[in-house]
């Protein structure tokens, strides 16, 4: 009987008439039926990805996982002992991140709400996080304004997240296997779910821009230190290179803040942000709005030195890039290298060992280059024909990723060079596990095409051989576990001695496992999950020194070996100490 009726209701919508539903809920049932041809009557599983496209999803959506999981932390606390799941999707729809109670984990499970949940629209029908992906703001898909038979049990509100650029990233969806009949009971999920989504957006701006001035405001005195309803992130010159979703509401006349000057928007010029620093009193940190009202503001000066005195930097997206490394002279190098390339139409390599951040580097690349759209390839079983498809599907001035370029079909490798000459639009950035030598001689990628996709490359050190492995646990720490967490002398002493072989995913790995496994806020050795078994090729003794400062008992522990084999090593091969 509820299934009949809940078909002649749709029927009633695609016949133009009125439901009492949702605005949203009506064009999703009509999109269903008239663009996906969906049938109503169908009780469709739960679409799931396979394991392999699972890490592919998770790899892409790193960045984004580690900024949202504070939050996620925050917000599962909150709802604890009501039955609610916490998902986290990337923009395509497919759960990347989950937080739910274990003893329903295969109820869950089967009704999708699940890490691998695949829930765009096209493929789920009507639903919280495809509703939300279409629309680009905060619903509530409740019970029957699902689709399809199989969700109309579910509750499931959603709120998306934007980058700092204002493309959609991401959607955090609050969801309930089964909860009161009126929608109007998920009130509070909206609240919390939005919140949630704001202070994501938030955190990854901060991240994203320590070595700028920040400017977070709030139209209360009460929240502007501890929760700020918006922020941009400003350049040297004043433009602003970054912002919140909510800021760009509330200042944007055209759509976008990228590239406009903070006194055309906001009453103060950059020379006064240190007047708004939380030194003074926060009631009297009053900025006017052009529009005759007014907020209260906060300043955050850059974290790190700026460029010397002169050197004026006009670019949106600059400190995207070189906020990736800590203390290391190589990596910043490399990457103020990156960052003068970035805005430019340049096509780039970035290479490096399996974990060590290259789909991280070329997505800060297009976070930087102020282009609109980011299409991701997977090289590996790609043919020339679905390549073809998917670079027609991305219109406008975009940026192209093609991932692990050695793994180019044969097909693929002809139609490239004809493919990018009809999109001169799109800025291809590729990724290789192979040294830029290794590349250029590969037996599969012709001289031809590696010169058309290398006019730079960018050769990212693996993790052994960076000397801000420090700050990077630090970030990592606070990323995935929240800003309480540290760490014992015991525990970080072991850390900084590992050899890392898998690298930035290996060392998040072991942080999220520390996380889990620690009693309290507090990580110890005994919490740190164990090292892979050494593989049989000895890493560069040199390198792992230059990370060291040559130290030679902090090395000697990051290789796994005594100080005297160090000592020998250096003596057999003739190494000397810089300087």
């Amino acid at each position: 009987m509820f299934e009949r009726h809940h078909v002649e209701e749709i029927a009633q919508v695609l016949d133009g008439r009125a439901t009492g539903r949702d605005s949203y809920v009506d064009a999703s049932w009509r999109r269903c039926v008239e663009l996906y041809g969906m049938d109503p009557a169908r009780a469709e599983p739960a679409h799931i990805v396979t394991d392999a496209e699972l890490r592919t999803h998770r790899d892409q959506a790193e960045w984004m996982i580690g900024a949202a999981r504070a939050s996620l932390q925050n917000l599962f606390r909150q709802v604890a002992g009501q039955n609610y799941v916490l998902l986290l999707t990337d923009a395509k729809g497919v759960c990347v991140d989950f937080f739910g109670d274990s003893l329903f984990a295969d109820e869950l499970r089967g009704a999708g709400l699940y890490l691998g949940s695949n829930w765009s629209e096209d493929l789920a029908g009507t639903c919280g996080v495809g509703a939300c992906i279409v629309t680009g703001e905060p619903v509530t898909v409740h019970q029957d304004d699902h689709f399809g038979n199989a969700h109309t049990a579910l509750s499931c509100t959603s709120a998306p997240i934007y980058d700092s650029l204002g493309q959609m990233a991401a959607v955090l969806d609050i969801s309930l296997l089964r909860s009161p009949s009126p929608k109007s009971s998920q009130n509070l999920a909206m609240s919390l779910v939005t919140a949630a989504a704001r202070r994501v957006e938030m955190a990854n701006l901060m991240a994203a821009s320590r070595r700028e001035w920040v400017l977070r405001f709030s139209s209360s005195p009460e929240f502007l230190d501890v929760d700020p309803e918006g922020a941009v992130a400003l350049d040297g010159s004043g433009r602003v290179i970054g912002a919140t979703h909510a800021a760009t509401r509330m200042l944007s006349r055209e759509g976008s803040l990228i590239g406009e000057r903070i006194d055309s928007l906001l009453g103060i010029s950059v020379d006064d942000l240190p007047d708004l620093m939380r030194d003074r009193p926060t009631e009297d940190r009053v900025v006017a709005l052009g529009d005759g009202g007014a907020v209260f503001g906060h300043a955050i000066a850059p974290q790190a030195p700026r460029r010397p005195q002169g050197a004026v930097i006009t670019r949106p997206g600059m400190g995207v890039v070189t906020g990736l490394a800590g203390s290391d002279p190589g990596m910043e190098r490399l990457l103020s290298r990156a960052e003068r390339l970035a805005t430019t139409s340049v096509p780039l390599v970035v290479s490096g060992e399996s974990g060590s951040g290259k789909t991280k580097l070329a997505r800060s690349l297009h976070m930087a280059s102020g282009r609109g759209g980011f299409l991701t390839v997977e090289c590996a079983g790609v043919e020339a024909g679905e390549l073809a498809r998917l670079i027609a599907s991305q219109p406008g001035k975009a940026t192209l990723l093609l991932r692990r370029i050695e793994d180019l079909s044969d097909s693929a490798v002809r139609a490239l060079p004809g493919l990018l000459d009809a999109h001169p639009e799109l800025r291809p950035i590729s990724t290789s596990g192979l040294t830029p030598s290794d590349l250029m001689s590969h037996e599969s990628l012709p001289p031809a095409l590696y010169h058309r996709l290398a006019g730079a490359v960018c050769e990212l050190p693996p993790l052994r051989e960076r000397q801000d492995l420090g700050w990077l646990i630090e970030r990592l720490l606070r990323r995935r576990c929240g800003g309480e967490w540290r760490l014992t002398p015991s525990a970080r002493a072991e850390l900084m001695a590992r050899d890392w072989p898998g690298n930035l995913r290996e060392l998040g790995n072991v942080l999220d496992v520390a996380c889990a496994m620690a009693e309290g806020n507090v990580i110890d050795l005994p919490d740190l999950p164990p090292p892979p078994q050494p593989t049989e090729a000895e890493p560069d003794l040199e390198a792992v020194l230059d990370a060291c400062n040559w130290n030679m008992a902090r090395a000697a522990r990051r290789l796994g070996v005594n100080r005297s084999t160090v000592l020998r090593r250096v003596r057999k091969e003739g190494l000397r100490a810089p300087g």
